[in-house]
């Protein structure tokens, strides 16, 4: 894989004189304190500032400062107007906007979109502190504020709308947020590399319209072929002169497949150039620096589902870093131009950023207000970022990329024990010791040439390939130091377990269940039928049992009574009512009860998403016939499908005896084991046969809750992330 410049190997900004601020300042009066006369840079961010490297203002804003860079933070203005913009005067270099830790859409808005009463990033939990489709809002106010500015937009919510994208809450397929918003620049994934070269090219009087050469990074230029560049249609395959087989750049890469690529590769590098001829195939051209795909114009997929689904497929197979072509889409008169992804952080770089003088605090204009998501987080410890998962709901992978990038063991260690000796209220428990998922830390490809050749949408699908090394051992050990520190009681485990990586590591498991359970584990099968897990890209049913015999088996030996919390998914594409009826059975049989259900939310740019949408199966080669999927849309679908999960619940029978009737299974409609749902309905729920009470033997069985109400009994929470 190329190699980047170290991201501290840069000279420091001449600023670098006024020394560290105890915290990043809001007012005036702060920047008074610090000697300022001016920001170099401001960032304006949809979330509440908290000084803690899990919230991502405060992340890059102690990266930039750590180059010297005077930075300032505008959170949650009021956006009504320009003057909130204009408190901390003009920046110097450049306004950077964010959306904050989520997307402001999934942060709003329920999958029913319904709006939310409550903000986890807001002091007070209150709702309604940043506007719809933030970046876009704060990036006019910014212009409005001071006009000349150069305007970067980054985080997730920019990060997955850099190209024409579906969005669920105006049904429509929507332009690049670039276009809207009118920035210069888009960074997209993590943006550390991104955002130090940009100030320093700036500081160095370079104009912002030249920094158009910066991985990881969009921008808007006016449409047609530049100058250099192959430009290479993404529909097609060349034809003339001497070429390689054509290979369907649609097509799943196999395990075999990685190790032909790289013995092409080594063939590539002794062969002369064709002329004009380019070579495409499913590692990076000879010319992959000057080479760029260009996609279906906005003005195509905004109406063609299919040409939709086409371009959101060659997006995904374009992410890895080390074969990655530049990608360019036309949006009218203008073209979005997007760079090959960034370079990971090395483990020496993710430690510099973690060690950064964080606070770890929210800042103290809030006084003594709750931050939901703060309390959350302010005892765990982010261990890694990344995902090689490649679920298809999910959004880590679009944005953080799927090379795993950890942290050191003593990196981690320095964090806990600054918990420990720092952290207000700390009572001895870390609360996670995890990231994206809890057990990817320090798994990666046995060969990295292998690994920048790769095309594989997931690692772990269809199977968990044979050149992705799985062992847990520094995971283990990593947990057993941080037990053995001194003041701490228990490191609990909360982000979500790969389980079918998991169960390749009995000593992990053991470890896990032993020592870092509290009680409950949360995990996700997600489903247990192979319509949805197949568009899920997830594991069989079958890998969750054999999890879950593992788990049990260590809590017996260590004498704990722990229970695992399932987590489902209703509506995904590709599930039908059947599936969600066995999926309802399996609930039973097992005598699970789920009080909230989380019905699937399309969120930009993910590849269900496009399912969603298009009704294509976009894992495979996109063709106008065939490759279609059921898709449940439509509210009424969708609360069916959540009905299901909650059998159960008395006021959901009704809806469930009409739709089995339909699907030809009135046998699971009675008062017998074998059946989903009672023939008679209660008092006081509606429908048919209203006026019998509830047996009470009627609500035995597991019932999931997030606070114990009575050894042996909880709820799943639904789940609000954003993934």
């Amino acid at each position: 894989m190329q190699a980047a410049p170290d991201l501290f190997s840069y000279r420091k900004f001449w600023a670098h004189r006024f020394g560290v601020a105890p915290e990043l300042p809001m007012t005036r009066e702060e920047m008074d304190a610090l000697g300022w006369d001016s920001c170099d840079i401001i960032i304006v961010t949809g979330d509440a500032y908290v000084d803690h490297p899990s919230f991502g203002m405060a992340l890059i804003g102690r990266l930039l400062e750590s180059h010297g860079f005077r930075v300032g933070i505008i959170s949650q203005p009021d956006w009504t107007s320009a003057e909130d913009f204009q408190k901390l005067g003009k920046p110097n270099l450049f306004f950077g906007v964010t959306g904050g830790n989520m997307d402001s859409m999934v942060n709003r808005y329920t999958s029913d979109r319904k709006v939310r009463s409550n903000d986890a990033y807001t002091a007070g939990g209150e709702g309604g502190k940043r506007p719809d489709r933030s970046v876009v809002v704060y990036s006019q106010r910014c212009r409005e504020a001071f006009k000349g500015v150069p305007v970067i937009i980054g985080g997730i919510e920019a990060s997955l709308r850099r190209i024409a994208h579906y969005d669920y809450w105006s049904e429509k397929v929507r332009r690049s947020v670039l276009m809207d918003s009118k920035a210069d620049l888009l960074v997209y994934g993590n943006g550390e590399r991104q955002v130090v070269e940009i100030a320093h090219r700036l500081a160095a009087g370079e104009p912002v319209k030249s920094l158009d050469d910066i991985r990881g990074t969009a921008y808007m230029t006016a449409h047609g072929r530049r100058e250099g560049w192959w430009e290479k249609d993404s529909t097609s395959v060349d034809t003339p002169g001497k070429l390689n087989p054509p290979i369907d750049p649609y097509q799943m890469q196999t395990e075999a497949s990685c190790a032909e690529e790289k013995a092409r590769t080594e063939q590539e590098k002794a062969d002369k150039p064709a002329g004009n001829v380019i070579k495409i195939h499913r590692v990076s051209p000879r010319n992959a620096e000057k080479t760029v795909i260009r996609l279906p114009a906005f003005k195509l997929v905004k109406d063609d589902d299919v040409s939709y689904a086409h371009t959101s497929r060659i997006l995904h197979l374009e992410t890895n870093p080390g074969n990655a072509l530049a990608l360019v889409q036309q949006h009218g008169d203008r073209d979005v131009w997007l760079n090959p992804p960034p370079i990971p952080l090395t483990t020496k770089e993710m430690d510099a950023v973690f060690d950064l003088p964080y606070s770890r605090l929210p800042h103290t204009q809030y006084g003594k207000m709750n931050i939901p998501a703060y309390e959350m987080i302010r005892f765990s410890v982010n261990i890694m970022r990344g995902c090689f998962g490649g679920c298809t709901f999910c959004s880590i992978t679009e944005h953080e990329g799927r090379i795993i990038q950890s942290r050191s063991e003593d990196s981690i260690i320095k964090e806990v024990e600054a918990i420990r000796d720092t952290t207000p209220g700390f009572t001895g428990v870390i609360s996670d010791l995890g990231g994206p998922t809890a057990n990817m830390y320090r798994l990666a490809c046995k060969d990295e040439e292998i690994e920048a050749s790769c095309r594989r949408l997931s690692c772990v699908y269809p199977g968990v390939c044979k050149n992705l090394n799985t062992d847990h051992t520094p995971l283990i050990n990593l947990y057993k130091r941080a037990r053995a520190l001194p003041g701490i009681k228990k490191i609990l485990i909360a982000s979500g377990l790969r389980y079918d990586l998991a169960v390749l590591s009995p000593e992990y498991v053991k470890e896990l269940v032993t020592h870092h359970v509290g009680g409950y584990l949360k995990i996700a099968p997600e489903h247990t039928e192979d319509g949805p897990l197949s568009q899920m890209m997830k594991p069989g049913i079958g890998t969750y049992d054999k999890f879950k015999q593992m788990f049990d088996k260590y809590s017996k030996e260590a004498g704990k009574e722990q229970y695992l919390i399932p987590y489902f998914i209703a509506a995904h594409p590709g599930t039908t009512d059947e599936d969600m009826m066995n999926l309802a059975l399996w609930l039973k049989r097992n005598d699970f009860r789920a009080d909230q259900v989380q019905a699937y939310l399309p969120s930009p740019m993910s590849a269900a998403a496009a399912m969603y949408h298009s009704g294509k199966n976009t894992l495979h080669k996109v063709r106008r016939q065939g490759g279609d999927i059921t898709v449940p849309k439509g509210l009424k679908v969708r609360r069916l499908h959540k009905a299901f999960l909650r059998y159960h619940d008395p006021e959901n029978w009704p809806m469930l005896r009409e739709a089995l009737k339909k699907m030809g299974r009135a046998d699971l409609i009675g008062n017998g084991k074998k059946h989903l749902i009672p023939n008679w309905q209660p008092a006081g729920t509606g429908g048919r046969g209203e006026g019998q009470r509830i047996s009470s033997k009627a609500h035995k069985g597991k019932t999931f809750r997030t606070q114990h109400t009575r050894p042996g009994k909880t709820k799943v929470k639904s789940r609000r992330r954003q993934r």
